[in-house]
């Protein structure tokens, strides 16, 4: 069973958004009420990352996850929200929930470090759910750290804090 990581194609972006669905699903299922993850739809989400490709392709990246030919996971990364020039954001890394635990997701992070120092930023930021407890542990064992910032987002009709992590590449 092989793992392999290659730059996203517009072909493949239907295809992440309906793993970004899922993922989201299983991932946020403990915390959040299901209605909340109904929408968007995976097409919807496949949509959605169309157009943030057409809008931020220039100076953002994603890379897919393959197992065997099998689009498994993806990560999206570019400049840093906060406006920051010396950061690089680490704005998503989903997998599918049966990939959870294989090192899919560690080898997109370790994949995603490794851009965002060659881009020639010095840190890497990212936000993550609050309530997300398993997402937390994973960068943390990533040698993430949480900064104090916060923001809250909506999913669906929840409003759901976000704590920013940073670390040094």
């Amino acid at each position: 069973m092989t793992l392999s990581l290659r730059p996203a194609t517009e072909a493949d972006l239907m295809a992440v958004g309906a793993l970004h669905q899922r993922s989201r699903v299983a991932a946020y299922s403990s915390f959040l009420p299901p209605e909340a993850l109904a929408d968007p739809t995976p097409e919807a989400m496949g949509r959605y990352w169309v157009e943030r490709l057409t809008w931020e392709g220039a100076d953002h990246r994603m890379i897919v996850a393959e197992r065997d030919g099998r689009l498994v996971g993806f990560s999206y990364l570019g400049p840093d929200d906060e406006g920051d020039p010396a950061t690089g954001l680490l704005s998503a890394i989903h997998l599918e929930p049966d990939e959870r635990g294989r090192g899919t997701g560690r080898a997109l992070m370790v994949d995603a470090l490794s851009a965002i120092r060659a881009r020639g930023w010095t840190r890497a930021a990212l936000w993550v759910l609050r309530d997300n407890a398993a997402a937390r542990r994973f960068y943390e064992r990533g040698g993430w750290h949480a900064t104090g910032g916060h923001l809250t987002e909506h999913i669906g009709s929840v409003t759901v804090p976000q704590l920013r992590y940073t670390r040094a590449v």
